[in-house]
């Protein structure tokens, strides 16, 4: 068994009526994938914070390669080769691939104050690429690059130096199963190089394909670490939770039943020929009550798009909506919520929350909208409003006059529910709404989606992962390519039936063997 390369003993932080870290214990090996774990609110993010200098911890040490070390900011962490890399791609975009991996050790001609040697900046950035395995014009702005591409990218930087212990902070959040794919292998042979990694995710698919070890923390103190090969992920999750196997089964029994409808048929919504020039194919769908409609597909298959159209956020170039016999296009979200739609976003933290307002503050906004601002809501009303709320969907919060942007993401995301059911919707879209969060608040927001259905709502569910998409959802459309290219339901609603639809679009569009293919330098193959 290998020393640690990284030693935490006695970690603790505290705030103000907040103990976040509670004398946690931790270690990373040299050459093993170590996943971090735990319910949002557990400590994991604090824990990142105080091992990369981003703020210091009121106790503990930190042991890194024999030696005491106390990092004292970002740049400190990375000099004793601590390196981050976040769910949010930490590179900046307007600048090339090569700028991006060289910034702040640029080589140069004739000593520190010479000129860049762009030639050489290039050709390190090419020998940085080859080692994360990927293949691009470093002298493309980064911006121009596929998400899963730039996460790549940030690695190859994060580790062009003398790194030690590399800390992946939610890095697959946002990539497709393509991507994500990549990244695991990626984690496999920088562990074969002797690197030490962090791994936290929500994903413990993912945890059990790539980690060797496993800690779990919960409510800021330490629960215990074990060997991946030995922990059944039952029980993982009954240490993430803090319940017995027997407690877990029925929580996952529970949720592994799609929601019951109340039988009813009435349709609630129905769009005809609904599309957008260059972003979807026009669609025809209906909405019903007490059904929820998943909508399934790879990144980039119009699954976003068409939930905005029919919100209203974007404008659409063919086609209409009718609710109540009214045929209408939607112009704005402020028409569609007077009739009763809302709209969870996917980008929770740009275009969900307003992070320097209360929790009471976000919660209040839909309904307000729907009043009208010449009807505003008291302050007594929204503050009754706000605790409801906090209460029924288990908000973790002091009070509702906390600013939501110090909220865990878990908790961001049912205040924003919170928020669109307080208008007692019509329509309820969901795009990604358990994205990025605990197995915990999962749980729960998959049972709130079902009893919303129960009681007549119409939802629209949109998930990367099919799993959710086929156990949350009475009828599923899948697209590919920006349109429908089926619809499922009954027993043919399964995980291998909606990849079975979309393999079936991809070999329909494949070109024919005397068909001229493109490559990717435009001319022909």
């Amino acid at each position: 068994m290998s020393p640690p390369l990284l030693r935490i003993s006695g970690l603790t932080k505290l705030f103000p009526g907040v103990r976040a870290l509670d004398g946690v214990d931790f270690d990373v090996r040299p050459g093993e994938v170590h996943a971090l774990l735990g319910e949002n609110g557990a400590g994991k993010s604090t824990l990142i914070k105080c091992l990369t200098g981003v703020m210091p911890p009121d106790a503990g040490q930190f042991i890194l390669d024999g030696r005491p070390v106390a990092p004292s900011s970002p740049q400190a962490a990375q000099q004793l080769g601590i390196q981050t890399v976040y769910q949010e791609v930490n590179l900046l975009p307007q600048l090339s691939v090569a700028e991006n991996l060289v910034l702040g050790h640029e080589p140069r001609r004739g000593g520190r104050i010479g000129p860049i040697d762009w030639g050489r900046a290039k050709r390190e950035a090419r020998k940085q690429l080859e080692r994360v395995g990927v293949e691009a014009d470093v002298t493309a702005p980064v911006s121009s690059l596929p998400i899963g591409v730039q996460q790549l990218v940030a690695i190859a930087r994060a580790i062009a130096g003398d790194s030690k212990v590399l800390v992946l902070d939610e890095p697959t959040s946002s990539l497709d199963k393509a991507e994500v794919a990549r990244l695991l292998a990626l984690m496999g042979r920088l562990r074969g190089q002797g690197l030490g990694i962090v791994f936290v995710t929500h994903f413990l698919d993912q945890v059990y394909a790539v980690s060797d070890r496993i800690t779990v923390l919960r409510g800021g103190k330490y629960v215990g670490t074990w060997e991946t090969s030995g922990l059944p992920q039952l029980e993982l999750v009954g240490h993430m939770l803090g319940r017995d196997i027997d407690e877990v089964r029925k929580l996952s029994d529970k949720h592994a039943a799609k929601p019951a409808s109340d039988g009813s048929v009435q349709t609630v919504l129905t769009a005809t020929g609904l599309g957008r020039t260059g972003a979807l194919d026009p669609v025809s769908l209906q909405l019903r009550a007490g059904e929820s409609l998943g909508l399934a597909g790879l990144l980039g298959s119009g699954r976003t798009e068409l939930a905005r159209l029919l919100f209203g956020a974007d404008r659409a170039s063919t086609g209409s909506v009718t609710m109540d016999g009214q045929t209408t296009q939607w112009t704005s979200p402020r028409q569609a919520i007077a009739r009763g739609i809302a709209f969870v976003p996917e980008e929770r933290k740009t275009e969900g929350i307003c992070p320097s307002l209360s929790v009471r503050e976000n919660i209040a906004l839909a309904l307000q909208a729907r009043r009208g601002w010449l009807r505003p809501l008291s302050r007594k009303r929204q503050t009754d409003l706000a605790d409801g709320y906090i209460k029924a969907l288990g908000i973790r919060t002091p009070d509702g006059e906390k600013p939501i942007g110090q909220l865990s993401g878990g908790n961001q995301q049912k205040a924003v529910l919170a928020r669109w059911l307080a208008m007692h919707p019509r329509v309820l879209i969901l795009d990604e709404p358990t994205r990025g969060i605990d197995i915990g608040a999962k749980a729960e927001i998959e049972a709130l989606i079902a009893k919303r259905a129960a009681e007549g709502v119409a939802v629209v569910f949109i998930a990367t992962e099919l799993e959710e998409v086929t156990r949350d959802c009475h009828r599923v459309l899948v697209l590919r390519d920006q349109r429908v290219v089926g619809e499922l339901s009954g027993d043919e609603l399964t995980v291998s039936g909606v990849m079975d639809v979309i393999a079936r679009a991809d070999r329909a569009n494949a070109p024919s063997p005397d068909q001229p293919t493109l490559s990717a330098a435009g001319g022909d193959a």
